[in-house]
């Protein structure tokens, strides 16, 4: 039984991208279709905002209380949750950036670093306080210094991982893992992996990503 009939009357894009936005604030932005990426991203920006105040607040909380500022521009247009799960929230976040910061966010906070393997190891910046990299041994013979992001200024963890990709140390600190603790890895790896290649001079050996000697 039909009580009462109303027309619909279209809600102007202004007005449903507020409604929208407040949708996403009160989830929580759980909503939100955080890719892959975007996560990285955010975990980038705290990185460099544990050292400079000058980068965007992503954190959770920070973005919640600023969640009106920028997702009703993005929202603009949109009239269902359906139609916000298609947002690139990376491209939502980068404008959050602004070009200025956005064009050292690369050399500050690189994605990758290059090791003299040739690979190029993702860098994890879950830890704000302490970036990590997880590579194995091998593609660091000859590197004598730990790898730095901000500018130089940060040095970052590595963890270290045998030919099986297991962690077997971890250090901020590889020219004295070099000097020291790498004689004890090698006489073990040595027993475990003894097809692979463990020289007695790290520094004077080739990086490779092969894990057998030819």
């Amino acid at each position: 039984m039909v009580l009462r009939e109303t027309a619909a009357v279209p809600t102007d894009a202004a007005e449903a991208a507020r409604i929208l936005a407040q949708q996403l604030v009160d989830s929580r932005l759980t909503l939100v279709p955080w890719s892959e990426s975007a996560r990285a991203l955010r975990e980038r920006v705290g990185f460099l905002r544990h050292h400079d105040s000058v980068w965007p607040d992503f954190s959770h909380e920070g973005l919640l209380a600023s969640a009106h500022d920028w997702l009703v521009p993005h929202l603009h247009g949109l009239r269902s949750l359906a139609e916000v799960r298609k947002l690139d929230m990376t491209a939502v976040l980068m404008d959050m950036i602004g070009w200025q910061l956005r064009s050292q966010l690369d050399d500050l906070a690189p994605t990758h670093i290059a090791v003299p393997s040739g690979s190029q190891i993702a860098v994890d910046y879950s830890d704000a306080e302490a970036p990590m990299i997880s590579v194995r041994l091998q593609e660091l013979f000859g590197l004598a210094d730990t790898p730095r992001v901000f500018g130089g200024r940060v040095p970052v963890t590595v963890q270290l991982l045998s030919p099986a990709r297991r962690p077997v140390q971890v250090t901020r600190d590889l020219a004295s893992f070099w000097r020291s603790s790498y004689f004890e890895v090698r006489k073990e790896m040595r027993g475990r992996y003894p097809r692979h290649h463990w020289p007695e001079n790290p520094m004077e050996a080739e990086a490779t990503r092969r894990t057998k000697r030819r």
